[in-house]
């Protein structure tokens, strides 16, 4: 069993077709371009990167088709599913490599890494802000974490839409509404050891259901920390980044899983804290 497992998570690529600017201010296709720079650099290398939704800002084939162009730079495999600005079909036609799960419409993925299962939830209502996961997604999720074959693995479950609030109201609006759905089967289930999303563009830390659950930030633009409803739904331009979520094989049952956020762009350092005589510089 590998000793360690790297699951970069990015999300909400808002990408638009070529020369357009995502709600006038930003270019979302040179924040990917940053993003996947970092991603191909990053050392030790991610095991796979999950993207958590919103792959493009309107669900437009030239949109689709400049992602594509974009994503083909990413040296590393991936996994995506998609979030409320995307559709499902065009989605489907975009990524046509990946191999979803037959549960209806819904765009479910599963991918054994090493010795972890990444489990990838479509949320998407078509036509809705919000999330909703379907019968058919949560029976097959229960089903995915009841395998007899995996019962020693953890299991971590990327989704788009949070299932739990943050305190920024417009968004929380837009959650995941059958929350409790899931807790139920993430709670059945040890083996589930992490809940990850995105929507808001902002790292978030929480628990869910009892196991650690986060939000990724965007490499583009984050969701205004608007907690007491002062603003307008607003975008603000903030340094982009992504998660790292790096899984450790241990005394525990199903091992332990923290998150890292990183930084992408170019920072002075690394500076060592010692010297070559041990003493502290």
């Amino acid at each position: 069993m590998s000793a360690r497992t790297l699951i970069a998570q990015i999300s909400d690529l808002h990408i638009k077709p070529p020369g357009e600017l995502a709600y006038g201010h930003v270019d979302t296709a040179a924040a990917l371009t940053r993003c996947i720079r970092e991603l191909n650099r990053f050392a030790p290398r991610p095991d796979l990167v999950v993207i958590s939704g919103d792959l493009v800002d309107a669900p437009l084939p030239a949109a689709y088709d400049h992602l594509a162009g974009l994503l083909a730079k990413l040296e590393l495999p991936f996994a995506a599913i998609p979030g409320n600005h995307d559709g499902r079909e065009p989605f489907r036609a975009a990524l046509p490599e990946q191999n979803y799960a037959p549960t209806g419409a819904a765009l479910n993925l599963k991918r054994t890494i090493g010795a972890v299962d990444v489990v990838l939830l479509d949320s998407v209502v078509p036509g809705a802000g919000r999330g909703e996961l379907d019968a058919t997604t949560l029976a097959w999720l229960d089903a995915a974490l009841a395998a007899s074959s995996a019962q020693r693995r953890p299991a971590l479950i990327f989704l788009h839409h949070p299932p739990f609030a943050t305190g920024i109201g417009h968004m929380d609006a837009q959650n995941l509404r059958n929350a409790g759905d899931l807790a139920v089967i993430v709670r059945k289930h040890k083996r589930a050891r992490l809940v990850a999303a995105g929507h808001i563009h902002r790292t978030i830390a929480t628990t869910f259901a009892g196991i650690a659950a986060t939000i990724c930030p965007a490499p583009n633009h984050a969701v205004a920390l608007d907690l007491d409803g002062r603003l307008p739904p607003s975008l603000t331009v903030e340094p982009p980044a992504f998660h790292l979520h790096v899984w450790l094989a241990g005394a525990e049952e199903f091992g332990t899983i923290a998150t890292h956020l990183v930084p992408i762009g170019d920072f002075d350092g690394p500076f060592p804290f010692f010297s070559a005589d041990g003493a502290l510089t």
